[in-house]
Parts: structure tokens; sequence; C-alpha cells
């Protein structure tokens, strides 16, 4: 990376992922009220892409006003079951409610990512994948949520697939990548496009 690189968010995931792929970065996490934002949206009838592109915006905004040397990168996932959002479960009844009314369904999770310069936008991208939910049993559910609850209370819609939450579908149309709440693929060909990583 040839500039100052900071993540406006505390997913540890992403900042791995960002790692991983060899993406010197900071994290400073951007303090904003998403629930209230997102009522509003959801009051306002915004599509569940555009609520998640306003949220990631919004965070990657107030880092950058913060930092205008840097690129800072907001990111915000979202999931749309059957034109509902799902938000991170509050309790452990909560999170096996969400899983009982999405099993033998399918259910939609958008990803969005927004860089920031300067205090003004240079890229963003929405990135979506196709969950198909098997229709497990009460019992099964019960134990996953006792099993994960601490891991999965974090989690939109409470299951993390990267761990045993992968047991709970049969199918995923997507980039892997944008289930984990990062568009990493497209993020990298920009900034490689743009010269801020090696061609």
């Amino acid at each position: 990376m040839t500039g100052k690189f900071i993540l406006a968010s505390a997913s540890q995931i992403r900042s791995q992922l960002l790692s991983q792929a060899g993406l010197e970065h900071t994290v400073q996490p951007a303090r904003i009220d998403e629930d209230t934002i997102r009522d509003a949206l959801v009051a306002e009838t915004a599509s569940p892409r555009d609520i998640a592109d306003t949220l990631a915006e919004m965070k990657a905004r107030k880092i950058s006003e913060k930092q205008p040397d840097a690129l800072v990168l907001g990111c915000d996932q979202v999931l749309d079951h059957q034109g509902r959002l799902l938000s991170k479960p509050a309790t452990s009844a909560e999170a096996m409610q969400q899983l009982k009314d999405m099993r033998g369904g399918r259910h939609m999770l958008l990803s969005a990512a927004v860089i920031y310069e300067n205090g003004k936008p240079l890229w963003r991208h929405v990135g979506q994948v196709r969950l198909h939910m098997r229709d497990a049993s009460d019992g099964y559910l019960e134990g996953y949520v006792d099993r994960n609850w601490h891991s999965i209370q974090h989690a939109v819609g409470a299951y993390k697939l990267e761990e045993e939450g992968v047991r709970l579908f049969t199918r995923i149309e997507g980039d892997y990548f944008n289930v984990l709440g990062l568009p990493l693929l497209e993020l990298l060909s920009f900034l490689t496009l743009r010269g801020d990583l090696e061609r």
C-alpha cells in the first residue's frame, strides 16, 4: 500500500481479510448511531442495498473528515429476508427466532464498501450473496445457539459461515468474501488499478 489506509470498522474478520491479502492498514472504528439511521431509512422505504451503502458511506466519511490524507474504507452488511432487514440478535432468544424464521428458505446478504479520501467518496461497491438455509430441527438450532452464542451475537442473522454456521446451509450463490462482510476482490482490483497496490 503506497499511502495510509484506514478501516473504519471494528470487525475483526474484515481486518483479518485485509491483512491476509497483504494490505497494510490501521483500524479506527467510526462511531455512528447505526440503529437510528437504519430505522430512518427503513421508514423512508429505502432498499436494503441503499441502506447498506448509506451506512458504509457514513462510516467512511466520519473518519475521512478526521484523517483527510488517508484512504478510508467504510463497510456495512445487511441481511434481507423476504424484504425485512435482520440485525445482530440482542438475545439468544432473538437469535433462535431469526434462525427459525429463515430455515428452509432463502435470504440475501448485501455487503457494502465505500472508500473516502479528503472527505469525498472515491469508490463504492455492494456485493450480493443468496443463501439457502436447510430446514434444521428446533433441537439442532437450540444447541447451535447455545454452543455459539458468544460468537453469533455479533453476526447479522445469528450465524457465521466460517464457523459451525456453515452447517445451516445447503447452497450459497455468490462470493464468499461478501458473506464475511467485505467485497474483497473488487476492493483489491480498485486499489491495484489506482496504483495503491503493485500491479
